[in-house]
């Protein structure tokens, strides 16, 4: 039986990985066997710079953090090296960067996610990470509505042009 400060300190630690799991809106569950230091060190880099949290989990408090919520089957994977990556805004930077690091890194295995507190296999985070950043679906969004603005402004510049011919 582990002495009360320890058992405080794990409690302490299941409670701040819940508030965490809650507060994202997407999250994804690796295996990160066999990942040496500096690819280790490369990943985290470029998951912190687009807003990921990303982090080394026990299973035993993983497992407990999920216990009694939508999350809850995720505890089929939770074994051998797990980490998990949090993202509380962006929906698709935590699947982009890991699935293409496990594409390149043969032992880095995605087990699980989750988007929008339910539970997602890793075939649907692979599809997650084929879509494009915010960004980029922004950008899209945006030249579609400015098309035809545009097209209206050269039409009505035609016309002002014609006018000033006659």
């Amino acid at each position: 039986m582990p002495n009360a400060s320890v058992l405080e300190q794990k409690q302490q630690q299941v409670a701040a990985l819940k508030e965490k799991l809650s507060a994202a809106v997407t999250g994804v569950v690796v295996d990160y066997k066999g990942t040496n230091v500096a690819d280790d060190t490369a990943l985290r880099k470029e998951l912190r710079e687009n807003g990921v949290d990303y982090f080394v989990v026990k299973n035993t408090i993983l497992g407990r953090a999920i216990e009694g919520t939508d999350l809850a089957e995720m505890s089929s994977v939770l074994e051998g090296t797990t980490a998990i990556a949090l993202s509380n805004d962006d929906y698709t930077a935590a699947a982009r960067i890991l699935s293409k690091f496990a594409e390149s890194h043969d032992n880095f295995k995605v087990k699980t996610g989750f988007l929008d507190g339910k539970v997602v296999d890793s075939a649907t985070i692979d599809s997650l990470a084929k879509l494009p950043t915010k960004e980029v679906l922004l950008a899209t969004v945006c030249s579609a509505f400015q098309a035809p603005i545009a097209a209206f402004a050269r039409a009505v510049q035609a016309i002002v042009d014609k006018g000033e011919e006659e």
